[in-house]
């Protein structure tokens, strides 16, 4: 009889268990599965760099047929629940119907979602840089909110459109806000109206500093680093209130603003209340130092979904990042085969980190590799050079060098192509060439107003 493993989950844990079971376990004897939305996983610690149009979407995917054994068995679905005791996970296919795939052991690698808090207007007018299309949504936003200050008369009405807020002073919010900020102002001089009007970047952060996960001296850099562009930093601060043109701040300032990006910290996915397996006070999986999920012989969870006791920290789950979430890949890996029956020992989860990369765009970075930190220029090479090793695929890898070297010698693309993917019916097409209209471009660049409204809805 063969086993039946099955992976609910593709992102960077999900992916490296996967890989370490088509290593240890024979395919005649165990049938492994991987369930996940989409058909890629995505290299986050890049995004921000897809964002910024330093490189190419597509680039900063790894596209799972390709760099899977052709042992794991790929399925697309939406996971929607699961009933432990009956060793079953509900799915919803691509095609609308409902099934449950049957386990014999089980790993949960269904990753986290954006944490949001009950701020009015927030849900309404936040954005997010979780995931790549918000990512690119991001850039096509920041672009387009240049066309339209370019366009503007009024002072004050371009200012508020040349003003751009993010919420959350961690690794996503710090990177994200650095490089789209070197990004505006590498293009800034093809907007003349722009440049003398000028922009403006603030990040706010609710705790004493910026960038926790890192050593205060690095992040005393990092703070320098962007004041010295003319970026400003809130700290102790929090988001009090947003609507469609401003960003009220605890310190009592209202920010006139049509750009709030809410980068302020992640949850597991909503997903997990759903599995019916124990979870600590912040809705993550609980589990023990094995990754086995506490009270189930075969249900283990790794990633940002899961509370894995953190060997540098007692007492403390391990970090959210991407290196613990490869690291219990490939232990939930060999655990799952030693639980099989297969050679070696269960293994206890005991990475602790090695090093830390923070790209701030301009060639600068903040890093620490064991007792060695780093900033500025050398920095950043070893980021490069980190993100570079770890990319899976010579091919991937040869892509990022591409991008890297076209953006050093070139510069970045200024094109933006919201509507890309939203392509029009045929019907809708002859209509608008009978009626004499030239196309959804001509219609969004009307006004301000127009072109508000439809960034709005192609989000």
């Amino acid at each position: 009889m063969a086993w039946n493993v099955l992976i609910a989950g593709g992102g960077f844990g999900g992916f490296y268990a996967a890989r370490t079971l088509a290593r240890v376990l024979p395919p005649q004897s165990t049938r492994v599965r991987l369930v996940t939305e989409d058909n890629f996983m995505l290299y986050t610690p890049l995004l921000p760099g897809a964002a910024a149009g330093t490189l190419e979407p597509r680039h900063v995917v790894v596209p799972l047929r390709e760099e899977l054994h052709d042992s794991i068995h790929l399925r697309l679905a939406k996971i929607t629940g699961a009933s432990p005791e009956r060793n079953v996970i509900h799915v919803r296919s691509l095609d609308g119907s409902e099934e449950d795939l049957r386990y014999d052991q089980l790993v949960v690698a269904v990753g986290s979602v954006s944490r949001t808090l009950p701020i009015p207007g927030l849900a309404e007018h936040g954005r997010a840089l979780k995931s790549l299309p918000e990512a690119i949504a991001l850039r096509n936003h920041v672009i387009r909110t240049l066309e339209i200050a370019e366009t503007l008369e009024d002072g004050d009405a371009r200012r508020e459109y040349l003003t751009y807020v993010f919420v959350g002073a961690g690794y996503a919010g710090l990177e994200g806000l650095a490089e789209l900020q070197d990004f505006a102002a590498d293009v800034m001089d093809l907007y003349p109206r722009c440049r003398v009007s000028g922009m403006r970047w603030i990040l706010v952060e609710a705790g004493e500093r910026v960038m926790p996960e890192i050593g205060p001296k690095l992040a005393d850099f990092a703070v320098r680093e962007l004041r010295f562009r003319g970026i400003e930093i809130r700290t102790k601060t929090t988001l009090d209130e947003v609507t469609a043109r401003s960003a009220r701040l605890s310190d009592g300032e209202v920010v006139p603003t049509r750009t709030l990006v809410w980068t302020a910290g992640v949850k597991p996915h909503p997903v997990v209340a759903k599995f019916g397996l124990p979870l600590d006070e912040r809705g993550r999986i609980d589990t023990d130092s094995r990754l086995q999920v506490k009270g189930f012989d075969n249900v283990w969870a790794i990633g940002d979904c899961a509370a894995v006791p953190d060997p540098a920290r007692k007492g403390m789950p391990s970090p959210p990042t991407a290196q613990h979430a490869i690291r219990q890949g490939r232990v939930v890996g060999r655990n799952v085969a030693s639980a099989l029956g297969g050679s070696g020992r269960s293994r206890r989860f005991e990475y602790k980190t090695k090093g830390v990369f923070v790209d701030m765009g301009r060639r600068k970075a903040v890093a620490t590799t064991g007792p060695i930190t780093w900033s500025g220029a050398p920095a950043w090479m070893l980021a490069r050079s980190y993100h570079l090793a770890m990319m899976p695929g010579i091919g991937r890898r040869a892509r990022l060098l591409v991008d890297w070297n076209i953006g050093l010698l070139f510069g970045r693309d200024t094109a933006e192509l919201g509507r890309l993917g939203e392509v029009r019916s045929l019907g809708a097409s002859l209509v608008d060439e009978e009626s004499g209209h030239n196309g959804a471009g001509a219609d969004r660049m009307a006004s301000p107003a127009a072109a508000e409204s439809s960034d709005g809805a192609a989000r």
